[in-house]
């Protein structure tokens, strides 16, 4: 064992720290919910806490509601600014946030309150180790934590309170970096969704053009056909790549930059092939709203579209601007008026080429489509920062929250 660490029931940690419960180094409390049917105890001015506003991590501000009045006739209780917070049971049960507003709790919802100023370090350590006080205590279904488990819970404890500081502070100032750039990548999403909005329209010109533009059906541009085969279990990890329409909903938008599914040889025989160019439509969904969701393929690769795919071939056409404008909200709102189904959904061909199109010549429609790219990729390289940072800051907490790495010397 390297020297200067020992051996204990949570694993080897420095030989100056200490193994504490919980319930040694803290007090607890849980809170409840007003009467629903009583409509005097919500609409106040006190925010009320529930499970899923954990999710946040850091709490700045709630939609829930009650009334002093709903607080004096229920188990809801205050928490103060600065608490630190545990889900207890459903989705949830395990997150850890810290809130910054004064607020009520409900009873899913668990305060911990450190005897000394240890709710920063305790909030990483919880969070950290969230997966492992799951795995540990929950039995099949729903994960269900209760304050006796929490308070029984051991943990790895610097005796020197600077430690506990230096480490909360290291990790804080990482997830400040981490706050700002989803900060910064939200703001160039809106910045992309404004240059679409006049773009797309027509309402700002690039310069160097003019004229107007041409009004048409998508079926004036080119031709349809329909994706087939391709069952989840005929997924390969390593193949021929191929999209279905559920990727198109939840892994892809506006153009394919990657490949998420494959399939085999055999498969790809009873396929569809896609070529450089096509565009292509969920024909199935859940909402109107989101049904005849488009990307377009630009790739030269040999791919397939499985079924519920509608596949358009558009001739003399940017795909790519196609693409885009296939998810502006204009045609959006077109595609729900043509959707059919209630359950499911549906759109075909024939009414995906009643789209009508407000379109620019190709030399435009390809400049308009560089741009948007542009602003694309710079996002896409803000989320791979974000993603690495995500990624150091796990392991940070690897090395800190165990002791391997020292920040004060004992």
């Amino acid at each position: 064992m390297k020297k200067g660490y020992k051996q204990t029931d949570i694993g080897v940690i420095p030989q100056d720290w200490d193994v504490k419960r919980l319930k040694d180094i803290a007090a607890f409390y849980s809170g409840g919910t007003p009467l629903t049917s009583i409509a005097s105890y919500y609409g106040g001015d006190i925010s009320w806490i529930t499970s899923s506003d954990l999710n946040k991590q850091i709490i700045n501000e709630v939609n829930g509601r009650i009334t002093p009045l709903g607080l004096d006739n229920s188990s809801a209780k205050m928490v103060e600014k600065d608490t630190l917070l545990i889900a207890m049971y459903g989705a949830t049960a395990g997150v850890t946030a810290i809130t910054k507003i004064r607020a009520a709790i409900n009873q899913a919802v668990l305060a911990v309150i450190p005897q000394s100023d240890e709710t920063l370090f305790l909030y990483y350590v919880l969070s950290f180790f969230k997966n492992q006080i799951i795995n540990t205590y929950t039995q099949g279904g729903q994960p269900n934590l209760s304050s006796e488990i929490i308070k029984s819970i051991s943990i790895a404890l610097p005796a020197a309170p600077s430690e506990q500081r230096a480490i909360a502070a290291a990790l804080s100032d990482v997830d400040a970096l981490l706050n700002s750039l989803d900060a910064l990548i939200a703001k160039k999403r809106l910045i992309k969704q404004g240059a679409m909005q006049e773009l797309l329209t027509g309402k700002k010109r690039l310069p160097g053009f003019s004229g107007e533009w041409e009004k048409c059906s998508l079926s004036a541009l080119g031709t349809f056909s329909k994706g087939r085969g391709i069952k989840k279990d005929e997924v390969v990890t390593d193949g021929i790549p191929c999209i279905r329409y559920g990727e198109i909903y939840t892994l892809y938008n506006d153009y394919i930059r990657k490949f998420y599914s494959f399939i085999s040889r055999d498969i790809a025989k009873q396929s569809q092939l896609i070529k450089k160019g096509n565009l292509l439509f969920t024909g199935s969904g859940e909402t109107a709203e989101g049904i005849g969701k488009c990307v377009a393929f630009l790739g030269n690769e040999e791919a397939y579209a499985g079924g519920d795919v509608v596949i358009f071939t558009p001739v003399n056409q940017n795909s790519m601007y196609l693409g885009y404008l296939m998810n502006h909200s204009s045609i959006i709102a077109q595609k729900s008026r043509m959707a059919q189904g209630d359950a499911i959904v549906h759109i075909s061909a024939q009414k995906l080429g009643q789209l009508q199109l407000h379109l620019p010549k190709e030399n435009e429609q390809t400049a308009i489509a560089e741009i948007l790219s542009d602003m694309d990729a710079e996002i896409s390289a803000l989320e791979q920062k974000r993603e690495k940072t995500r990624q150091l800051k796990q392991g940070m907490m690897q090395e800190l929250l165990t002791g391997r790495i020292r920040l004060v010397q004992p």
